[in-house]
């Protein structure tokens, strides 16, 4: 694994942004991303198209994957930046447990700030098993935040695995970090994001048999029905089309596929959802101000 990526360091003018677009409709006021490119470089992910305005250079976008550079300063930066109300999604822009943080070890740092002055919500964005050896920290946190966390799951099948994401955890190992996550007492949620070609049914029990919280859900963002902003790379059109996997990244299937995973949800007496109005649920405050 070392010998895919390197690791840079440099200093950082802050830490947390105020949040837009879908994540602040969503409720939250805040965002936190621990580095700059992302190790994990899936195929499909739209941050690289975001350029300049996800706050990349062009060597991030020419060459994701392939390096990431952290914000060496950012737990002393989040410490001082930290306020009681704030509701924090950690993050938009990179995993923050991606595979360089094996090495780097950023994240200890950045829960003992969170430690100190807790703020109202507290949601990590994840798809990295690695997050499980925080989870004695996770748990003290989560007594004195609400700790969200939001752990993607994209398909059943890790043959597709493979094909969109190979350097993710198989899906299996996804799922059984889940269910340490809530054995541990933690609210985590399934979050299929993005939905990739997979059976949706099997999918959705799959997630349920692990969660208890409503399952969130996320189809690839397309330029079709998204004029502007962040889209699905090209290198994973490369790919579908390849694999017959083109359906996956029409939005009228994709809203086919939505509607029949709600329904196989309620059936089963849980919520699914899409879109911001999913990602609310990830924003709920336990705690009393």
């Amino acid at each position: 694994m070392a010998d895919r990526f390197r690791i840079f360091n440099q200093p950082a003018s802050s830490i947390l942004a105020r949040t837009s677009g879908f994540i602040r409709q969503a409720g939250f006021t805040h965002s936190l991303t621990p580095a700059r490119n992302c190790t994990f470089g899936c195929t499909y992910c739209y941050v690289p198209t975001m350029r300049i305005y996800g706050g990349l250079k062009r060597e991030d976008w020419e060459r994701w994957g392939q390096f990431t550079t952290y914000k060496e300063n950012a737990a002393a930066l989040l410490a001082k930046a930290l306020k009681p109300g704030m509701l924090i999604y950690c993050s938009p822009l990179v995993d923050p447990y991606q595979p360089a943080e094996e090495q780097q070890a950023m994240m200890p740092g950045i829960l003992e700030a969170l430690l100190h002055c807790p703020p109202a919500v507290f949601t990590i964005q994840t798809r990295g098993p690695l997050i499980l050896r925080d989870v004695a920290m996770l748990k003290e946190l989560d007594r004195r935040t609400s700790l969200r966390v939001s752990f993607s799951v994209t398909t059943d099948d890790d043959a597709v695995r493979r094909l969109y994401e190979p350097h993710c955890a198989p899906i299996e190992e996804r799922l059984a970090a889940i269910d340490a996550l809530r054995c541990a007492g933690l609210a985590v949620h399934a979050t299929l994001a993005p939905l990739l070609p997979c059976d949706p049914t099997r999918l959705l029990d799959a997630v349920l048999a692990v969660t208890v919280e409503p399952v969130v859900g996320d189809p690839l963002h397309l330029r079709e029905t998204k004029r502007h902003g962040a889209t699905t790379r090209e290198q994973a059109f490369r790919i579908a089309q390849k694999h017959q996997h083109e359906p996956w990244f029409q939005s009228a299937f994709q809203s086919r596929i939505v509607e029949q995973m709600k329904q196989h949800a309620a059936q089963r007496g849980r919520a699914f959802a899409v879109g911001p109005e999913a990602f609310t649920w990830l924003t709920y405050s336990t705690h009393s101000e």
